[in-house]
This record gives C-alpha cells, sequence and structure tokens, in this order.
C-alpha cells in the first residue's frame, strides 16, 4: 500500500469558499468558531463544558439505551454510551442521509474520519473521553436522493412511492433489490458477506432507520460509533425552548439572512448553499413532512387543511414535541443543543452551510461546534497505478479536466510541438512596436491595431486546435487508454467517492478495507488522500 497526498485546492473538486476556509484567510474568522486544530480543542472544551446543561446528559443517554433496545450492542460502544452521562465526555459528530447501502463510498470516508478523530483526542487528553457519533437524517423526506446506490457502473434502485420522514419507511419490497443487487454481485470475491450484510440490514429491519443503523453498526461497531436517531420525542423536547424562538421571532432566518449577505461581499465565488426561511420546521406526523408558513395570522401546515392559532401550535409544540422537525438551518442546532459536541465533520458542501449559521447559534446561546472537512479518497488498483507509472503521468494529472489532460499527453508524446506559446510572444513583441508607432504618430490606429492582434491571435489559437485534433487522430491509441483510464478513477467525471459503493471495494478487500481505511486516513491532514495498492 503507498499513500500520496494532495491539496484539497490543487484537485479542482473543491469550492473556494472551503479552501479559503482551510487556509484560514482572515476575512472568514467570524463565521466560525475555531480552527480544527490539535491545540484548538482544549479551549473548545472548556466553552462547551460551560454551556453544555448536566440534564442533557441523562435524557441523552436514556434515549441511545431505548433507540439500542433492539440491536447487538458492541462492547465498546456500550462504554461509549455510558461514557456521556459523565462530565468529562464529548461527542465529534458527522451525519448523513439514509442512502440505500450507504450510498456513495464517502459514507464510509465520514464515519472513518470521526472515529480516528475521537481516537486523537482521546490520546491528547486521557482525562476526557470522546466518542464518535452518525448522526442519521432520518427525518428527511427526499427519498429520491437516497434510493439507489451505483454497482458497476449500473443503478441498484429501490422504486417505491413514498412521503414523510424516510426514516420511518418500511423496508417492504427491499427484496426485490436485493435480488438485484446478488445478480450483480455473481460470485466474484467476498460476495456472501455483502449479501449477508444487504439481506440482515434491510430484509430483517422494519424500517429504514433500522436498517440503516444494523448496517452503520454492523460496518463500525467494533470501532465505538454511537449512532443517533434525532426523531425522538424525549430529545426533541430539549429543542422546544429554540423551536419556539424560530416561530415566532424568526432568529435564524434574520441572522443568517445577515450573514449571507455579508459573505457575498467577500467574494462573489462564493456559493450560498441554503437559504433560511421564516420558519424553519416541518410538521411531521406518520407519512406527513410538510413546511409550517404563517398564514393569514394562522400557522399553515402546507398541503394539509391543518391550521393553529399562536396558542394552538404552542400547545402543539409543548405536548408534541416530536411533530417538528428542523429543517436544513435548523437541524445543526438541534444537533448541538442535545449533544455535548465539539466537532462536526463534514464534506466541502455541508461546511459551506454551516459558516452560514454561527452568527444565530450566538444569538441563541449555543456553542457553535468546530467544523472539520472529512476525509478524501481515490483508491487505485495495482493495475491503475501500473498503467499511470507507463504512461508518465502522476495520480495528480488525472485531477485535471479530460480535455486538458489530454491535451497535456498528446504534447508530450508528440515529435511535433502543438504548442504555440512561444509564437503567440513573438507576435506579442511585434505589435508592442506597432503600438508606439502608433502613439507617436496616429493614436486613431491603436484600435486598428488591437484588432489586427486578435485577429491573428485566434488565427494561432485556431492552428493550434486543428494540430491537436490532428495528432489525437494519429495517438488515437493513447488518447483511448487514457480516457479509458480517467473514467475508470473518475466515473463520470466526478470523484471516485461521489459515484461507487463501498460495495465495489469490498469485493476486492473485503473485511480489511476498514481497517485500511482507519489507519490511513488522518482527519488532521487537510489534503486529498490518493491510496495505491501495490
Amino acid at each position: 500500500m503507498e499513500v500520496e497526498c494532495i491539496p484539497f485546492k490543487e484537485t479542482g473538486y473543491f469550492s473556494q469558499l472551503i479552501c479559503d476556509y482551510l487556509e484560514q484567510k482572515k476575512e472568514l474568522a467570524p463565521y466560525y468558531n475555531r480552527f480544527p486544530l490539535p491545540g484548538n480543542f482544549s479551549d473548545q472544551i472548556k466553552e462547551k463544558s460551560a454551556n453544555y446543561p448536566k440534564a442533557h446528559r441523562k435524557v441523552l443517554v436514556g434515549s441511545l439505551n431505548e433507540q439500542y433496545k433492539n440491536v447487538e450492542v458492541s462492547g465498546a460502544t456500550k462504554k461509549n454510551i455510558l461514557a456521556l452521562e459523565k462530565e468529562n465526555s464529548f461527542t465529534v459528530v458527522t451525519g448523513h442521509q439514509l442512502n440505500l447501502f450507504t450510498g456513495p463510498l464517502y459514507f464510509l470516508y465520514k464515519i472513518v474520519s470521526t472515529i480516528n478523530l475521537a481516537k486523537k483526542l482521546n490520546a491528547q487528553f486521557p482525562d476526557h473521553q470522546f466518542v464518535p457519533v452518525y448522526w442519521m437524517a432520518t427525518e428527511d423526506h427526499d427519498f429520491d436522493e437516497i434510493n439507489y446506490f451505483n454497482l458497476h457502473g449500473k443503478k441498484v434502485l429501490w422504486n417505491k412511492n413514498v412521503s414523510g420522514g424516510v426514516g420511518r419507511l418500511s423496508t417492504d419490497g427491499l427484496d426485490e433489490v436485493f435480488g438485484i443487487f446478488a445478480s450483480e454481485l455473481g460470485n466474484l470475491g467476498y460476495t456472501d458477506k455483502l449479501k449477508e450484510l444487504f439481506q440482515k440490514a434491510y430484509l430483517e429491519n422494519q424500517t429504514l432507520a433500522q436498517a440503516t443503523r444494523y448496517l452503520a453498526n454492523a460496518l463500525f461497531g467494533d470501532e465505538g460509533l454511537v449512532i443517533v436517531d434525532g426523531d425522538d420525542k424525549n430529545l426533541k423536547r430539549l429543542l422546544v425552548p429554540y423551536v419556539q424562538k424560530d416561530i415566532f421571532q424568526h432568529t435564524p432566518y434574520e441572522k443568517v439572512t445577515k450573514t449571507i449577505k455579508n459573505l457575498e461581499k467577500i467574494s462573489a465565488d462564493y456559493t450560498i448553499q441554503v437559504n433560511p426561511r421564516e420558519i424553519n420546521y416541518f410538521y411531521l406526523k406518520d407519512d406527513l413532512r410538510e413546511r409550517i408558513v404563517l398564514k393569514k395570522g394562522k400557522y399553515h401546515v402546507l398541503n394539509t387543511q391543518l391550521d393553529f392559532t399562536p396558542e394552538e401550535i404552542l400547545k402543539e409544540l409543548e405536548e408534541y414535541p416530536e411533530r417538528f422537525s428542523p429543517n436544513v438551518v435548523t437541524r445543526p442546532l438541534y444537533q448541538e443543543v442535545i449533544l455535548p459536541n465539539l466537532c462536526y465533520i463534514g464534506g466541502g458542501g455541508e461546511l459551506a452551510y454551516w459558516l452560514e449559521f454561527k452568527s444565530y447559534f450566538d444569538e441563541l446561546g449555543v456553542t457553535f461546534p468546530m467544523l472539520m472537512l472529512r476525509n478524501s479518497a481515490l483508491l487505485i488498483k495495482e493495475k491503475q497505478s501500473d498503467k499511470t507509472e507507463k504512461m508518465g503521468l502522476t495520480v495528480a494529472h488525472l485531477f485535471m479536466k479530460q480535455h486538458s489532460l489530454i491535451n497535456k499527453k498528446i504534447r508530450d508524446i508528440s515529435n511535433i510541438d502543438v504548442d504555440f506559446s512561444p509564437q503567440k510572444k513573438v507576435l506579442e513583441e511585434q505589435f508592442k512596436q506597432m503600438y508606439e508607432l502608433a502613439n507617436k504618430t496616429d493614436k486613431s490606429f491603436l484600435g486598428a491595431v488591437k484588432a489586427q492582434e486578435v485577429k491573428q491571435k485566434k488565427g494561432l489559437d485556431k492552428l493550434e486546435k486543428r494540430l491537436l485534433r490532428a495528432q489525437k487522430r494519429k495517438l488515437k491509441d493513447h488518447v483511448t487508454r487514457l480516457t479509458e483510464l480517467q473514467n475508470e478513477l473518475f466515473p463520470n467525471q466526478s470523484l471516485q467517492e461521489r459515484q461507487l459503493n463501498f460495495s465495489e471495494i469490498y469485493l476486492e478487500m473485503g473485511e480489511e478495507l476498514i481497517p485500511m481505511l482507519l489507519n490511513t486516513l488522518d482527519p488532521f491532514s487537510q489534503n486529498f488522500t490518493i491510496i495505491k495498492n501495490k
């Protein structure tokens, strides 16, 4: 096994906002609490200790014990759940949707990053205990985002008409998906283990939340991972005061709207991830999850006949807190209210929207967590690594856009110089003299000189492109092999981790996969990791 690293910003797959955050640009300092460096966790511990109610620990552990009631729990996870009652214990958290059979490969990287961070903090602060937590997004209702995974370039899809929070969905119908999955696996590699894992998770559990808990527990339970389902009445009760401030005072809406405007002033390249609403909660009941909106003095649940007066919705909140489901703006707040959490580990898109939230956390008096970019990795098989070397490429080259990579390769192997940069420089020098002449004689000719320069440069560009196309035809075999290799490693010209399911790698590595990731990925790295199987 060989490991290489390249900076995230050099991959071309991470936004300007995240690259600037990783470089700790001073303009972004107001939008996060502390940068996730080992030396900054001591102050984060002190702040969270002073700001996390002791009573919340008892509620949290009670809910976790109830959620794990019918689950085979590892000794490490039991120990971590019990530890959460003690004031010297803290969590580090990642969250993810309930994607079918984990969905994209980066599901594993998120959890591995979280487990490894907890291990490093346990070593750094032996008088404390740090618990890795996976927060299941059970209340999401975007079924089309989670009802499939990719295997061998094919989509394994769960067709079902659904509504409401996905965690409550029945697993009925997944036996058909299992049949498709098993057929596609065939008898390659570690197929029996994968089939057994899918079968036990999805065919022996009644809801998607239960199935996902089983799966994550089977993969990471030995590492002490604690899995939290926020769709819980007792946990929701801790959120009630904050729901009131959202519904009646619109605190998140006001603060986040202002933050977005300020971020846009810093850079036009900063893409805003989420926009707040005046009310950032859904009404959740049975197979219903619809937005709550203020309409003609009443609180109306969209696409229903449900209306509440201010007094009625307050009573509903007090009696049935589980019916109020946070959206993407308030879900992070919910997490930080109920957990003694220090750090959230997420992808670039997630951290981008977390950076919008600090001001409203401050306003509500809730400690804002440290934000850590999860590990990203590219797994390269031995044959793929050999091909890369034979083509005279580095792995970093393969991150280039495909047309740029092809052009680079053609120039490298061609016996004709297909780069007209020297000619363009000569042309610029010639026109420099013409500009000087026009300035001395008749300045009205400057426009004509400029037009002629542009025309001739365009002519050179066209000739260069035509020559490249001719060379591509001549060197078609090289181009074909190059594009095939890049398409294998970057399916759909996207990062491997966003396309492949873990089962595809598991077919080759089996139970060595997760230990390998745990031993290789460093949450403090701040680099994209390339793992070559040698």
